[in-house]
């Protein structure tokens, strides 16, 4: 059967899958809503936060960022799983036993004031909307490519469908949709790694095959340096950063994991803090297979792929490179005339992404229009198509390439359903629950949550269309922001009894008011001049990716220092923070 056929089988299938177990989990009451009625057993609670967290980015972007970044794309690697623990360890527990749906709701009342809460809506909204932006890209990405359709297309079917998971179903249909979803993703990411492992180094576990010999007795690391050395490329197992980048980038991705509002609620969906603490376990080790195996994929799919274009004939190229050609997301332009496809470092095209015009090239290659005449590079490969075209490269079978697809699919639909949950909760609960109408009936703030969601649908849609970046880059900014805005005011709320509204406030503000300035000075530049500023040009060395570690300094100095230079919460919110932190059942004997 060819890839079409299969990919609409097991598409099919894993669809009707999702739709079904959104159908049978419809939220009746709005804890059903929010937090799946706090009743997830912590296994369940496990797989569904592992498909949360592992988006379009982990599963599409991530390897393709090492694949092409090597050493330096490992910072997210870092960072990611880094910050995982750090939110298992310091932050669930304790807001867990805090017992609110959302953070800002956490934030509202541990400082005291709808002014913070609504602080925090903010920053949640802005958090969520440049995360959802990456995870809508992915989708369009694995549509277009496998459904044959544009990626604008691709974007507006995947929000059909994220809309009716989170519609029926809230926080209770998206956390059974989820386990499905992660078994889909995790199957579908390890099959072909342990298939071209097994073809390349004769050892079918990759985490051990990325070490390993090729069959003329070489390192395979060994062979993808010296490809990349002739080509003209750094060594792969080298860096460029510098280590205050890496740094700060691992610190930013860390804590801005610890301060993402769609990871977090998921604590609240099960029935006890003992449970959050195993869920948070348990979820660590199923991402931990993902995230082990990806620099792996990131290695044979560089590898083959130079193998595969370099200084081979166009009109000899296989089927899946034409393919990808009709999506954008390649392109070639022969430079020198020979027919054959030049690549080496340096960009092939002038600008972020190809423009193609309508006519055929003499080899039958689509034309571009903005080719990148100084460079002698004749190849633009887009780093989101690595994980997905790389059983196509390897020459994998049908099915595998169909199960890819479906994977793919699985990781960004399960983060954009909880993204759009935390966008809607934001609204019905923290702003027009708490706030504007405190008297709104569960059914009208039902309804609230509901067309919140299909609001964000339709912005997260347009991000998806008009993307700022490739998936990764646009995931790591949301990090940033989390980190600057989210982290301090948690961290200082749960262990400084002395933190009170009026710090938490103005840190909040100042560290999400300086990562934009930073993020769109920097890496969109609409402030003062139209293009992104240099590389040369960043504070102290400091990527926009990085950055959010510096934003979130500034936020705690700034927290702290007016925290003191104000008065104290009041005594009951200081019993309540005391109170958090003891363990349950700890503390002398009492008497009922």
């Amino acid at each position: 059967m060819s890839v079409q056929t299969w990919t609409w089988i097991l598409v099919g299938i894993t669809f009707a899958l999702y739709f079904g177990i959104a159908i049978w989990a419809r939220a009746g009451s709005t804890k059903e809503f929010y937090v799946a009625g706090g009743g997830v057993s912590p296994l369940a609670n496990g797989m569904a936060t592992a498909a949360d967290w592992m988006s379009a980015a982990s599963f599409i972007s991530m390897a393709g960022i090492i694949s092409f970044a090597g050493y330096d794309g490992s910072v997210y690697l870092m960072g990611w799983t880094g910050g995982y623990v750090l939110l298992a360890l310091l932050l669930a527990p304790y807001l867990r036993k805090f017992g609110k749906f959302t953070v800002p709701d956490f934030i509202g009342d541990r400082y005291y004031s709808n002014a913070a809460r609504t602080v925090a809506v903010i920053c949640a909204l802005i958090v969520s909307f440049t995360y959802v932006a990456g995870q809508m890209r992915g989708v369009g990405i694995v549509f277009s490519q496998f459904l044959q359709v544009d990626i604008n297309t691709g974007v507006i079917i995947g929000m059909a469908v994220v809309l009716v998971f989170a519609f029926l179903g809230g926080m209770k249909g998206i956390t059974y949709t989820q386990v499905a979803q992660y078994c889909v993703l995790i199957f579908a990411f390890m099959v072909p790694a342990f298939f071209i492992s097994m073809q390349m180094t004769g050892n079918p576990i990759p985490q051990i095959g990325m070490g390993g010999k090729l069959e003329g007795g070489a390192y395979l690391l060994d062979k993808l340096d010296a490809l990349h050395t002739q080509l003209g490329f750094n060594e792969y197992t080298d860096g460029t950063k510098s280590t205050w980048d890496v740094f700060a980038i691992t610190l930013a991705l860390m804590v801005g994991t610890a301060g993402l509002p769609h990871v977090i609620v998921r604590f609240f969906t099960v029935p006890k803090v003992k449970d959050a603490r195993k869920s948070a376990g348990l979820a660590l080790l199923f991402i931990g297979i993902l995230y082990t195996t990806a620099p792996a994929i990131a290695v044979f799919a560089r590898t083959n792929l130079i193998d595969t274009v370099s200084e081979q004939e166009y009109a000899q190229m296989p089927e899946w490179f034409k393919n990808w050609e009709n999506t954008g997301l390649i392109a070639w332009s022969d430079k020198n005339n020979d027919g054959k496809i030049q690549y080496v470092a340096g960009s092939a095209i002038d600008g972020k992404k190809p423009l193609f015009s309508d006519t055929r090239g003499e080899h039958g290659e689509r034309m571009v229009t903005n080719v990148n005449a100084e460079s002698k590079n004749e190849l633009y490969v887009d780093r989101d198509i690595m994980v997905l075209a790389n059983p196509e490269i390897a020459k994998l079978p049908n099915w595998v390439i169909a199960l890819v697809a479906a994977g793919g699919l699985a990781a960004a639909l399960s983060t954009a359903a909880g993204l759009l949950l935390v966008i809607s909760t934001s609204i019905s609960h923290d702003l027009i629950k708490k706030q504007i109408k405190p008297d709104i009936s569960e059914r009208g703030e039902l309804w609230a949550a509901r067309i919140a969601i299909l609001v964000a649908i339709i912005i997260a849609g347009l991000f998806g269309i008009y993307p700022p970046g490739f998936v990764a880059a646009v995931v790591a900014l949301a990090f940033g922001l989390a980190a600057a805005s989210f982290f301090p005011a948690i961290i200082l709320g749960i262990f400084d009894k002395r933190m009170n509204k009026q710090g938490a406030v103005s840190g909040m503000i100042v560290g999400i008011t300086l990562m934009l300035f930073y993020m769109i000075r920097y890496k969109t530049g609409l402030i003062g001049v139209m293009d992104p500023r240099p590389a040369s040009e960043w504070w102290f060395g400091t990527s926009p990716e990085g950055f959010g570690t510096v934003a979130m300094i500034v936020n705690v100095i700034i927290s702290v220092v007016v925290s003191r230079m104000t008065p104290a919460p009041p005594h009951e919110v200081q019993e309540i923070v005391e109170h958090i932190r003891i363990p349950s059942g700890a503390g002398e004997a009492t008497h009922h």
